[in-house]
């Protein structure tokens, strides 16, 4: 059982070495991500790496991926609204995602932290 939710920035930050990533490394075997996030994290390994290392790279990490089902996308749609301009679609399909599964998310994005959602966020990096 996941003890953690992964929103692509934290999981790229592991997997690009990035600041933050060392933490996220870590815990890789107790954290999920979202499916939505997931196709996030391989679009950008893609950019870089090609298609089939993108995926073999994601499956290398052993993350929990968890589907985005109706009940997730019938959250994610008022924050989007609720919050035009600031949350991506990934965003809100992370946030979703956490509340759903009452998990704690990890991310980079600092924006997050003062939407006053009811979600317990942590950033990655200071």
């Amino acid at each position: 059982m996941a003890e953690w939710l992964l929103d692509a920035s934290a999981v790229l930050a592991a997997a690009q070495g990035e600041a933050g990533g060392e933490a996220i490394s870590a815990l890789l075997d107790r954290a999920a991500i979202s499916g939505v996030n997931a196709l996030e994290v391989m679009v950008v390994l893609a950019r870089s790496l090609g298609d089939d290392a993108a995926r073999q790279g994601f499956a290398v990490l052993h993350l929990t991926v968890l589907p985005f089902t109706e009940a997730e996308a019938a959250l994610a749609q008022p924050l989007l609204a609720r919050h035009r301009g600031l949350l991506s679609l990934g965003d809100a399909a992370c946030l979703a995602t956490a509340s759903r599964h009452e998990l704690p998310v990890l991310t980079a994005d600092r924006a997050w932290t003062g939407l006053g959602l009811a979600l317990d966020i942590h950033l990655i990096r200071p």
